[in-house]
């Protein structure tokens, strides 16, 4: 299991230090929110504050895209060679445009549901990614509850992928704790993001640990 902290719960005030302090706790990957106030009723971070965030970093980035205009997005992005750059299937009406475009860079490209978005949507493309993202909470705001339908999603895809890409990784985000980490991980699911549960702790890397079970 690889924990992936959302710096959307940080303490921006101190970016750097928090970055600094969840490579040496043991995370996998940063995830990294870009809202852009359309697709999502929220603005967090530039590509000036993400590259900040990538200089601090000594672990991938996995860089999540909540916008409208993903090809732009993707494009200001790319130069920062996260691990990945995942977009919402709900926004873009190219979907196997943009993932030759994220997987043009050298970037592993991923797809986003929300809550509500059934995995069937992904029949046609769910080969053509490396990750998928299952939202467990509607995305815009970090600390929001979980969502417990995303159990049965994870099941689903997992079996869709079994048929269709044995590799694909599945990524939860949103409510994740160490109280759903185990029901996820026997699920089905490869990656946890976890924002408020990781930095709202004393503990970094007891956080982290107790997430990866």
């Amino acid at each position: 299991m690889k924990i992936a902290p959302s710096i959307l719960s940080c303490d921006f005030g101190r970016l750097a230090e928090e970055v600094e302090a969840i490579c040496k706790a043991g995370a996998d990957l940063v995830h990294v929110d870009v809202m852009d106030g359309h697709f999502v009723p929220n603005l967090t971070m530039g590509p000036m504050i993400v590259k900040a965030v990538a200089n601090a970093s000594s672990i991938p980035l996995d860089i999540h895209l909540m916008v409208e205009n993903v090809p732009f997005f993707v494009d200001m992005y790319a130069s920062l060679k996260p691990e990945f750059i995942s977009f919402h299937v709900e926004e873009e009406k190219h979907i196997n445009r943009v993932i030759e475009q994220i997987r043009s860079y050298g970037i592993k490209p991923a797809v986003v549901l929300n809550p509500a978005t059934p995995v069937s949507f992904l029949e046609y493309i769910v080969a053509d990614v490396d990750m998928v993202l299952l939202m467990s909470v509607n995305p815009g705001f970090g600390g929001q509850k979980f969502i417990p339908s995303v159990i049965e999603k994870i099941k689903e895809l997992r079996e869709l992928g079994s048929k269709k890409n044995p590799n694909l990784l599945i990524e939860v985000d949103g409510g994740v704790n160490d109280k759903n980490a185990k029901m996820l991980k026997e699920a089905g699911a490869d990656i946890l993001v976890a924002g408020s549960f990781v930095f709202g702790s004393k503990d970094y890397k007891k956080a982290i640990d107790s997430l990866r079970g």
